[in-house]
């Protein structure tokens, strides 16, 4: 945990897809993060095979050029080789928290984070009926909702941000195939986001989806894929929002708004 500030600037980034020849490609972007941001948040998909190899190449990477808190959680690529555990280890000997299911502090603000998992949206989401692999595959994004509650459960933070590799909405996949949206995420992911007083939402995997949407409760989630931030922005491929706490003018003014103590904007 470190010591809260009143303005907290996050930086938020997915599907860097390291491979083992992709190193030094990405530090020109991570001295710009950290330039820009006082925290660093990963949205998964790190690597490209889920190779220790490349888990070490984005490590040495990230940590010559970036001296903020980084925030990870893995990606479905993370888990290709079998390796997540090892990667997972390498990534918390280079001094990144990685979650998964839990949460943590930083400069005052919570984070929450899962990897998620696949399912549909709405009324097309994927229910547990049929075949054995099929309530199966519909256990394992029950089971990721319910990790990303837990998370959010734990957090006694005025701000909490929910961390996730896959969409927890449709609305960040736009742009992407129909008929590979089941794959993309799920509304499962979703519900705990409305149950908890989130401010923001960060995931990638929807590499040409639509960079923001908002819960069906107004909670702002952006699609942080690289790939899609680099068609918005080639020279600043990332997104950064601003957290500012500040105190209201007064009680009176506070109660006549019916507010909080302490308000939030985030900000492009």
């Amino acid at each position: 945990m470190s010591l809260a500030k009143d303005r907290v600037r996050i930086a938020a980034l997915g599907d860097l897809h390291y491979t083992r020849t992709s190193a030094a490609s990405m530090q020109p972007v991570f001295a710009q993060l950290a330039a820009a941001a006082d925290i660093l948040l990963l949205c998964g998909d790190l690597t490209d095979y889920g190779a220790v190899e490349e888990a070490r190449a984005l490590v040495r990477d990230l940590t010559g050029a970036v001296k903020v808190p980084i925030v990870t959680v893995l990606g479905n690529h993370d888990y290709e080789g079998g390796l997540q555990e090892e990667i997972r280890q390498i990534l918390t000997d280079g001094g990144i928290t990685v979650l998964d299911g839990d949460s943590c502090e930083v400069h005052g603000v919570g984070f929450a984070g899962i990897k998620g998992f696949a399912g549909g949206f709405g009324r097309g989401t994927l229910g547990p009926w049929g075949e054995k692999v099929v309530k199966a595959f519909v256990r394992e994004a029950v089971d990721e909702a319910l990790k990303l509650e837990t998370a959010l459960a734990r957090l006694r933070t005025q701000h909490r941000i929910a961390l996730l590799h896959y969409a927890p909405i449709a609305a960040t996949c736009e742009g992407e195939p129909p008929e590979i949206y089941p794959f993309l995420g799920c509304s499962r992911l979703e519900e705990p986001i409305t149950r908890y007083p989130v401010t923001a939402v960060f995931h990638g995997h929807a590499h040409n989806g639509r960079p923001e949407g908002r819960t069906r409760n107004g909670v702002p989630v952006f699609n942080v894929s690289l790939s899609l931030m680099r068609t918005i922005d080639p020279a600043r491929p990332f997104k950064i929002i601003e957290i500012v706490d500040r105190p209201p003018a007064s009680v009176d003014a506070d109660r006549r708004m019916g507010s909080d103590r302490r308000t939030h904007e985030v900000l492009k």
